[in-house]
């Protein structure tokens, strides 16, 4: 089989972007050159990658496999140059963190600034996304690690927990429920439930309460941790955040937490790495350093 990395590159750009249009203008190429890597590409796999969905394209069952593999074969040789470079001397240094918006708003720069003391000469970068993106930068190669809650079911995925997450249902201070101990779901019934947008942890929690409670609730969505707290502020409706992501504004009573007699347990936070191809050093001393005494106060600060 003679796969070439623009065949690769041009599907998982197709794979990304929906579309032939949205995959040339993110290779800055020409359409014809990105319909044509892809038509060999099929042809040397020897099964359609990609089919019609709308006015754009998917992936086949066939494609959506292959996808994983391609994006492995690209993110392996690249971060094989940068250990190649890193070895002869000719690079500096770095290591790329993805972190859930949550974890990034809260004791992840605090963990950066520890590890950052006790490594100087080694450069960090943070990317920020919801769950589902930050797991695809490191399934993908594109990050090192990734920080979130609760890890997929991935043989890919090797997860070391790191500290607790704590989640509390949030409201207006005002509300009537944060002074009634042991609320239940059924007290909930009512509710809008402000939810995140898809792919965040955030809201597959507050989904799998509402199921599991039988509530069948009236919901908003909302795109980021800010926008859900000051739509709860404002009494638009509840909703389950960890504790590290409205610490200020607990403390400030700007918000309140209603008391629940069954809600979520506690969760891990977790550092999570590819288990795809060599560990690179650096990645094992951020895993070390996460897991250490001084790394375990700034998680419970």
């Amino acid at each position: 089989m003679s796969v070439t990395l623009t065949q690769l590159r041009s599907f998982l750009a197709v794979v990304r972007g929906g579309s032939v249009t949205a995959a040339a203008e993110a290779l800055v190429v020409t359409q014809p050159s990105v319909s044509a890597a892809v038509t060999a590409l099929s042809r040397e796999v020897g099964v359609s990658l990609l089919e019609r969905d709308g006015r754009g394209v998917r992936p086949t069952p066939a494609g959506h496999e292959f996808a994983a593999y391609a994006a492995d074969v690209i993110g392996l040789l690249e971060q094989g140059r940068r250990a190649a470079r890193e070895a002869e001397g000719g690079g500096a240094l770095t290591l790329t963190i993805a972190a859930v918006t949550t974890a990034a708003e809260s004791f992840v720069p605090p963990l950066m600034r520890g590890f950052a003391a006790a490594h100087p000469s080694i450069g960090l970068s943070l990317e920020v996304g919801n769950r589902a993106r930050v797991l695809d930068l490191v399934l993908g190669h594109e990050a090192d690690l990734a920080i979130a809650g609760r890890p997929p079911h991935d043989d890919r995925i090797e997860a070391h927990a790191i500290g607790a997450n704590e989640l509390v249902l949030v409201t207006a201070p005002e509300d009537p429920l944060v002074s009634v101990d042991g609320v239940s779901a059924a007290q909930l019934a009512g509710c809008r439930w402000l939810l995140r947008e898809p792919g965040s942890g955030t809201r597959a929690v507050n989904e799998e309460f509402l199921a599991s409670a039988g509530i069948d609730a009236t919901t908003m969505t909302l795109g980021s941790n800010g926008a859900i707290k000051q739509a709860a502020r404002a009494g638009l409706g509840v909703s389950f955040v960890s504790r590290v992501a409205v610490e200020t504004e607990l403390d400030a009573g700007l918000v309140g937490v209603i008391p629940l007699a069954d809600g979520p347990a506690t969760r891990d936070w977790y550092a999570m790495r590819s288990t795809v191809g060599p560990s690179r050093p650096l990645v094992a001393e951020f895993l070390s350093f996460v897991s250490s005494p001084s790394a375990r106060r700034v998680l419970e600060a």
